[in-house]
């Protein structure tokens, strides 16, 4: 067993429940978070452990959280979760999908949520979060704003759902500016700021003047870097992420995860819950465009309506964006 696997289970044995007073008794309603990343990146982990938060308040849960990086730490981490008896063990990515199918053999009576899970199957339970039809508009903003022509993209990994995200910021942005140059860098990292500020300013010298991530933690260099370059515009993933840069940030592809969570757990808590995928996309709330009111003087007369027309026909269906999920 390595350092970080031996680590892991011994907070789980202590019962990772440090950070909140709630206590688990043999009849609470026991939740439990497993993330891939810090909670702290104000993004796709802190959104999630903010929904952990509210479940505690709104229904009562005795909750515990945990980070997991490799394969076998997130399968250990679910394993161990569903042998407490926590009722619902939430595994915030994608890549849990896998690891949780293996585990749920085992515990029948543990539901399993991945979040932009893969499938249904059994007492695994993925939530879909259709972001491109966000990161379409957030892309159409950028094709308009950019002077230079070249917009930019950094991701955390090469996984599906940040795949898709990028899909619709690369539409949006093409359906106003056909001729629009893409740059792409995957960073294979999650938590590495300083990679994701030079994968930024690598962009920015090459003249790209509007940037979007979906890099968790190491998105967090993208704003650094955005802030020391004049001219360059961003675009939040996952959360409103104004606040990182209020006179860089134009816009943020949001996805509700306090609301996403809460409502699938309080369907859990009270019996009400018939598996099946859960998915959200524009005309659901929980997927949105949050736009910085404080950039919204640069757009260009017309821009606004263009963006409310174009997310009207998304939620209409009649405007079909790249990769779009099964509703």
């Amino acid at each position: 067993m390595t350092l970080r696997r031996a680590l892991v289970l011994v907070a789980l044995l202590l019962g990772a429940c440090h950070r909140s007073p709630v206590h688990a008794t043999s009849n609470a309603f026991k939740v439990a978070l497993i993330t891939p990343g810090s909670i702290a990146d104000a993004a796709w982990n802190a959104g999630a452990y903010q929904g952990l938060q509210q479940i505690k308040d709104s229904l009562g849960a005795a909750i515990s959280n945990i980070e997991a990086h490799t394969p076998a730490e997130q399968e250990e981490a679910l394993r161990s979760y569903a042998a407490q008896g926590y009722r619902l063990v939430f595994g915030h990515g994608y890549e849990f999908q896998q690891p949780a199918e293996r585990v749920s053999r085992d515990y029948p009576n543990t539901i399993f949520i991945i979040t932009s899970g893969q499938r249904l199957s059994g007492n695994v339970i993925p939530l879909v979060f259709r972001i491109h039809e966000a990161t379409y508009l957030a892309g159409m903003l950028a094709g308009v704003m950019t002077r230079t022509g070249k917009i930019g993209f950094i991701g955390g990994m090469e996984l599906p759902p940040i795949k898709l995200g990028l899909d619709g910021w690369i539409q949006g942005a093409r359906a106003v500016r056909p001729d629009v140059q893409i740059r792409i860098t995957y960073l294979n990292s999650f938590d590495d700021a300083a990679a994701g500020k030079e994968a930024a300013l690598a962009m920015i010298r090459i003249g790209v003047d509007q940037l979007h991530h979906n890099a968790d933690a190491a998105g967090l260099g993208v704003f650094s870097a955005a802030r020391e370059s004049p001219g360059v515009l961003v675009y939040g993933a996952n959360g409103d992420q104004k606040s990182l840069a209020p006179d860089r940030v134009v816009a943020s592809a949001v996805v509700d995860l306090p609301r996403a969570l809460l409502v699938v757990s309080r369907e859990i808590q009270h019996g009400a819950f018939t598996p099946h995928a859960e998915s959200f996309g524009l005309g659901s709330g929980v997927i949105r465009l949050a736009v910085n009111p404080e950039l919204e003087r640069l757009w260009p007369t017309g821009l606004a309506e263009r963006i409310k027309a174009a997310s009207d026909s998304i939620i209409a269906g009649t405007l079909k964006v790249a990769g779009q999920a099964p509703r």
